[in-house]
């Protein structure tokens, strides 16, 4: 069975692949003081407690926005999946496709590997846009090639933000507001961040579209993509496992054994 880790600025989540079938997920936060034995000793307990003996994994593979993390993860599948795993962004891995930007080593892992499998699933060029710490927007040509993108702040971090800055402003709950006009502080804030991120999503798609210069699917992953795509009718697909499933095909390019 094949152990896919990826390791996100908030979250890492651990997946497991039984060929095509996903076995197992589960999340932990992002801490870079945590060892591989820590992490070896709680993946574990969630793998007995779904009846897996961890000596049936025999492969692993990580992608990591967060350097740090890199070396515990790796010690976690050497020391107690008795495996070397592949990582994303190392010369000797292949991706299957072009990153065509100025700086190829700037970009996150995690971008690529979600536009490794968004080509895959769809067809055309695509916009991929990932709701996580940061809110992403990925360009993928017909070919499969990476081509930049756009980098915002994510949702939860600007209300965190607001918070933080305006003393008499509250920590509030991204939701949906019933209304565009508050009459209240609160369903003030939250219409200004909701509304404003669908118009941020339906301007940066626009305005990334006219300047590729064709139409282009758009595809949307991450917890919070639900919530936007609701409001608006530029976002096409929902994928929620679309970061595993290009783990999973990166690891089969690179060791199709």
């Amino acid at each position: 069975m094949l152990l896919v880790i990826d390791s996100g600025n908030t979250n890492i989540v651990f997946a497991l692949f039984e060929g095509d079938r996903v076995r197992g997920e589960w999340r932990s936060s992002t801490d870079t003081n945590r060892t591989a034995d820590e992490f070896g000793v709680w993946l574990d307990q969630l793998l007995s407690m779904e009846g897996i003996d961890r000596r049936q994994v025999n492969a692993c593979i990580i992608a990591s926005v967060v350097p740090a993390m890199v070396f515990s993860l790796k010690q976690l599948c050497r020391r107690y999946f008795g495996c070397e795993a592949l990582v994303v962004g190392d010369e000797d891995v292949n991706l299957g496709i072009k990153v065509l930007v100025d700086r190829p080593e700037e970009v996150g892992a995690d971008r690529l590997v979600n536009s490794v499998a968004a080509h895959s699933a769809y067809e055309g060029p695509l916009i991929v846009i990932d709701f996580g710490t940061a809110t992403t927007f990925d360009i993928v040509d017909e070919d499969g090639n990476y081509c930049g993108g756009v980098i915002a702040p994510g949702i939860n971090l600007s209300l965190q933000a607001l918070h933080m800055a305006a003393a008499k402003l509250p920590r509030v709950a991204i939701g949906r507001p019933k209304t565009v006009i508050g009459k209240a502080t609160v369903p003030a804030m939250r219409s200004g961040v909701y509304w404003g991120y669908v118009g941020l999503i339906e301007g940066l798609v626009g305005r990334i579209r006219h300047e590729f210069g064709s139409d282009m699917t758009v595809v949307a992953t991450g917890g919070l993509a639900p919530l936007f795509a609701e409001a608006t009718e530029v976002i096409q697909h929902l994928d929620f496992d679309l970061t595993l499933r290009g783990l999973l095909q990166i690891y089969r390019l690179n060791r199709p054994s």
